[in-house]
């Protein structure tokens, strides 16, 4: 695992051999990242990473020097193992909390320019994500919600989606909040 882009481009990550999180590829990330480049100033951005496992898309927003990034993650070694990649890669912008995202999210009195979301592909509850972040109300105005997800869900017909992108097995579901409520 890399950082594809920005002031830590190339820098290797290397969570332990017996991490059970299922990181973002670096071919999704590097293709996710040209489509956000093309919308957004990265400098400006807020963003919400939910369910953030090896803290991967955390550090890419990091790297691209946004304002300020929120990493979100239940499992305890993984957020610890965030913890410490944040320090050593000295990612001052990053604040990393040990959370069940959903809960973070019900209790978050913050808005967001982009909340990504990559829970487990077998979530239960994951056809729900983007109604639970739309009434929690965590999107500014015109802000993004990314949810990666494998090739069973079909986010397709929810009246916020605007787009799937699919990189070789891992696919993004983009929503825009166009009402800031």
């Amino acid at each position: 695992m890399r950082i594809v882009s920005g002031i830590l481009k190339g820098r290797r990550i290397k969570p332990p051999k017996n991490f059970k999180a299922r990181p973002t590829t670096d071919f999704a990330k590097e293709n996710l990242f040209n489509i956000l480049s093309n919308t957004f100033n990265f400098e400006d951005l807020s963003v919400l990473d939910l369910f953030s496992g090896t803290g991967s898309i955390s550090y890419e927003f990091a790297s691209r020097e946004c304002v300020k990034v929120i990493s979100v993650e239940s499992n305890f070694r993984h957020q610890a193992f965030i913890r410490s990649t944040i320090q050593e890669l000295g990612l001052t912008q990053i604040k990393t909390y040990k959370s069940d995202a959903l809960r973070y999210v019900k209790s978050c009195r913050e808005k967001f320019d982009i909340v990504f979301a990559d829970p487990p592909y077998d979530l239960k509850e994951i056809e729900a994500i983007p109604d639970f972040i739309f009434k929690h109300n965590v999107l500014k105005e015109n802000g993004w919600l990314i949810v990666e997800h494998g090739d069973k869900t079909n986010f397709s017909k929810h009246k916020d989606f605007k787009e799937i992108r699919n990189y070789g097995g891992v696919n993004f579901s983009i929503f825009v909040n166009y009402e800031d409520s």
